[in-house]
């Protein structure tokens, strides 16, 4: 199990793993993909080091191969049994349960709890009395990418500590570094099609979602030049991951609104679709374009709930919809 720390979070490093006394239950939130699950898992190995030097895990006891063999007994994670799901209260108990029993190695035992939000309420009171009063040296971290969503009583009992995401600066040098062969512009094109953090701009590199874009982008501008229809379009974007399509088209339809009101350039997102967008902006009537927008956002919303739709027909209907809303 690595347990390495990316360069933007020295700072924060520095500030925990410098405490004289360590809290019981920190929760780190932020961003997704803002790097707070390796700064748990590097945490959890420094917690757990028999003979940590200069505010690192030494990486050579018996405790640090243990937890880079991912066999660690003291070392538990509380995470949904599926991606999407919620984290059942059986699982609580399960875990409160085993933290209750003497630690195995004699120092400390460490909870790591991903995502946080994803316990239910019955789960979340669960734990409560274990993050207020945890058993012997229990040490809780807790990771949260959406922390208007945790209960007061859970935030109350943990050390609050903020993960940002890095500055463009840091994200671009870092991903060059990554992948020498990126641009500027294309390290820049990438984090803003990850709202700035540069861990998912890496997923989408290695997803060739630059390639992606550009068909979308080139299949949006024939289907205004009536250069190819809706179900062509919908047949080509067959196999294009529907979060990506919706997350596209919900931005630009937010973006003509912008537009719309403030013509503000500089407000017309990516390049590579501003002439479209401000062509639109002023011919799309305002009522269409918000019932649009409407659609988009109740559809975006069943794709990421993967509600069971035909994606022909889907991907058929938000074209129709994107393309009425430049009259003939």
């Amino acid at each position: 199990m690595s347990s390495n720390l990316y360069p933007w979070q020295t700072e924060l490093w520095q500030s925990l793993a410098g405490r004289s006394q360590q809290a019981h239950a920190y929760l780190l939130h932020g961003p997704a993909g803002s790097g707070k699950r390796a700064f748990a898992e590097h945490f959890a190995a420094f917690l757990l080091c028999k003979s940590p030097q200069q505010q690192q895990p030494c990486g050579h006891c018996s405790a640090c191969q243990l937890y880079a063999a991912d066999t660690h007994p003291d070392l538990a994670r509380l995470e949904p049994e599926e991606e999407g799901k919620g984290i059942l209260i059986a699982s609580v108990r399960d875990l409160v349960a085993k933290i209750l029993q003497t630690s195995q190695q004699g120092g400390r035992k460490v909870v790591i709890v991903e995502p946080a939000e994803a316990m239910t309420a019955g789960s979340a009171n669960a734990l409560l009395k274990s993050l207020e009063e945890p058993a012997g040296s229990t040490i809780f971290l807790l990771i949260s990418h959406q922390f208007s969503f945790l209960l007061p009583t859970i935030k109350s009992r943990c050390v609050l500590q903020s993960c940002p995401l890095p500055s463009e600066h840091v994200s671009v040098q870092w991903l060059q570094q990554q992948h020498a062969d990126l641009s500027l512009e294309q390290c820049q094109t990438l984090l803003a099609l990850a709202s700035g953090s540069p861990l998912n701009a890496q997923k989408l590199l290695n997803a060739d979602v630059l390639a992606i874009r550009e068909q979308v982008v080139s299949g949006v501008k024939q289907l205004f030049k009536q250069q190819s229809s809706p179900s062509d379009l919908a047949v080509a974007w067959a196999k294009i991951p529907q979060n990506l399509l919706f997350d596209w088209f919900c931005q630009w339809a937010q973006l003509i609104l912008r537009y719309k009101m403030t013509e503000d350039e500089s407000q017309l997102g990516l390049p590579d679709m501003q002439v479209v967008l401000k062509h639109l902006a002023p011919r799309a009537p305002l009522e269409l374009l918000l019932e649009t927008q409407n659609w988009l956002l109740e559809h975006r919303r069943k794709v990421l709930r993967r509600v069971p739709l035909r994606a022909d027909l889907l991907l058929e209907a938000l074209l129709l919809r994107w393309q009425a809303l430049l009259p003939r």
